[in-house]
């Protein structure tokens, strides 16, 4: 039951557009009607206008067929609008939905995660497009066949054989198109993702003399791609030329055919002019499948993208509600906290007991890869644990809304992410912008000569990802980021590793106000300093906590240990 209600997600947002679709399909039955005019002009000026050579009649039927040339034009134009109606439509409906998606599959580093809002875009385009029209015609193929039906059963056979070979031929290129484009969308996928990856190391690239090995990979998806989508088009060229014979031979043996029934009597002598309505009554039956066949590559590249979406919106399950709470007043506590980095089942730290009350700093110390940044992760909701839980004030972090959550929490991650705007929309997380807030973290932090050392101060633009800052400007401005408005919970991963000396006396006056203050503050770090304000260290190894308690009892502990070896050394 539930993967059904899973998998009906994007169907049901397909399915919110059926007055979209019931609309297109009224539009193209009048449209099929019109379709006739200038077949019904034909008949009129070879029969009644030429037999009573009246030159008022061929002006009044040149004037109508004009009108409903006109009406025809109108309603295709119409029914274009509401098809990007829907694709608008579609696109709201699930917009939020996998950008939030997107942004926990980013967290979890799911390997779609940037493929996503590429394939909502695919989809939009697709329903927007004039294929569309064309697969909403094409069911009215058969009210043309009727017609010819009318004219004789034996022309009317002839051209439903002639539309059942369209089909075929539309059937057998899905099935030599399909694969094709699978393996070119995977490798136009790879070959995108390579890009962006390069270009986010480009500094590197550069430096390191990189771009040769990095261009050789790049081109092999690309080449893989490129060859893959022209025998995608080999086959769909392939398929459209046997159609359009199909299409020709249909045409002249509805004439033949027309002849041969009316010289053996079937058909009466005065008969020419419907062999040759039959004739274009047969190429209107199959125009529509033709045009799809034509845009085959259109269909399966829309279906790839369906069946990406689905399998990702089923990876990354809609969230229940989460709770709306008050703000957090209480410690923060972990109870046998297990972590795995996401994807994985690689266990980097585990057995994690803390306890921090408000007003107290605990500083996490160890060697590289012991789990210190993995347990900053934790502590903020970035990870989830695969065992036991983190609580803020008695609740589960991971329940909290976000949304409410957020600005009570400041996290400096081990690598600072800044965004393309101004130094203000950075510090303020682009959220509406509170200037005695701004000025009290400015002053915090010490960051008022650097401000003033910008030609915009504050207003300055800083580019992709602080382009135009050194490292420690950028971690200066990811510590005001996190300690921005009135948090309760702070987490810095390394927040001294790129500071100079005033950088430092800034963060330390930082990290001594938000303990008067009363908030919770946890700090990894290698700085012998930062231990001096710490309540509270917690030391891991491999993975472990090897010693967690008050600091002066764990500096003690640690002399213990190491004062033996420094003997034997010695």
């Amino acid at each position: 039951m539930s993967v059904e209600l899973k998998k009906s997600e994007l169907f049901d947002a397909l399915s919110s557009l059926k007055p979209y679709a019931l609309t297109c399909l009224g539009i193209s039955f009048f449209l099929s009607i019109l379709y006739l005019a200038p077949i019904g002009y034909m008949r009129d000026v070879y029969g009644p206008v030429i037999n009573s050579r009246s030159l008022d009649t061929l002006g009044w039927v040149t004037a109508l067929l004009v009108l409903l040339l006109i009406t025809t034009a109108a309603l295709d134009w119409l029914r274009q609008r509401v098809l990007i109606a829907a694709s608008v439509r579609f696109s709201h409906s699930l917009s939020n939905r996998i950008f939030d998606a997107t942004f926990k599959a980013n967290l979890v580093k799911h390997p779609a995660a940037r493929l996503g809002l590429n394939d909502l875009r695919g989809l939009r385009v697709f329903i927007s497009s004039p294929l569309m029209g064309y697969l909403f015609d094409a069911p009215f193929g058969l009210f043309f066949l009727v017609l010819i039906f009318l004219i004789h059963p034996t022309m009317g056979y002839l051209s439903l054989l002639g539309a059942a070979l369209a089909l075929i031929i539309g059937l057998w290129t899905e099935k030599r198109v399909r694969p094709i484009m699978t393996k070119a969308s995977g490798n136009a996928n790879l070959s995108s993702l390579f890009i962006s990856d390069s270009s986010r190391n480009a500094q590197v690239i550069h430096a390191m003399g990189m771009m040769g090995s990095m261009r050789k990979n790049w081109l092999r998806h690309q080449n893989n791609y490129l060859y893959q989508q022209a025998s995608a088009s080999n086959e769909q060229a392939l398929g459209s030329a046997v159609s359009r014979v199909v299409m020709m031979v249909q045409g002249s043996a509805l004439l033949g055919v027309g002849t041969l029934l009316t010289l053996i009597g079937h058909l009466p002598a005065s008969a020419g002019a419907y062999l040759i309505i039959a004739k274009l009554l047969g190429a209107m039956a199959i125009r529509p499948t033709m045009q799809v066949i034509s845009g085959w590559k259109q269909i399966v590249t829309a279906r790839e993208s369906y069946d990406r979406l689905e399998k990702f919106l089923l990876t990354i399950p809609k969230p229940s509600a989460p709770m709306s709470l008050p703000a957090p007043s209480g410690a923060l506590t972990s109870s046998s906290v297990g972590i795995c980095p996401p994807g994985t089942k690689r266990l980097v730290a585990s057995n994690l007991n803390l306890r921090i009350n408000p007003g107290n700093i605990l500083a996490i110390v160890g060697p590289s890869g012991s789990g210190k940044s993995s347990i900053a992760k934790a502590l903020v909701g970035v990870w989830h644990p695969v065992a036991g839980s983190v609580r803020l004030d008695g609740v589960d972090i991971s329940n909290w809304d976000k949304s409410e959550l957020g600005e009570y929490i400041g996290y400096l991650p081990q690598d600072v992410e800044l965004f393309d705007g101004t130094v203000a929309e950075n510090i303020s997380r682009f959220g509406l912008l509170d200037e005695k807030k701004l000025d009290r973290v400015i002053k915090i932090i010490q960051l008022e000569n650097f401000l003033n050392s910008l030609p915009e101060g504050v207003n300055t633009a800083i580019g992709d990802d602080g382009s135009i800052l050194s490292g420690g400007q950028r971690q200066r401005i990811g510590i005001a980021r996190a300690l921005y408005g009135d948090p309760r919970l702070v987490v810095m991963d390394e927040p001294n590793s790129s500071l100079d000396q005033t950088g430092e006396a800034g963060l330390e006056k930082s990290l001594i106000e938000l303990k008067q203050s009363g908030s919770i503050v946890i700090v990894i770090t290698h700085r012998k300093n930062i231990l001096q304000i710490a309540d509270q260290i917690l030391v891991m190894l491999d993975g472990r906590p090897r010693l967690y308690g008050q600091r002066d009892a764990v500096i003690a502990e640690l002399k213990k240990t190491t004062r033996p070896n420094s003997s034997r050394s010695g």
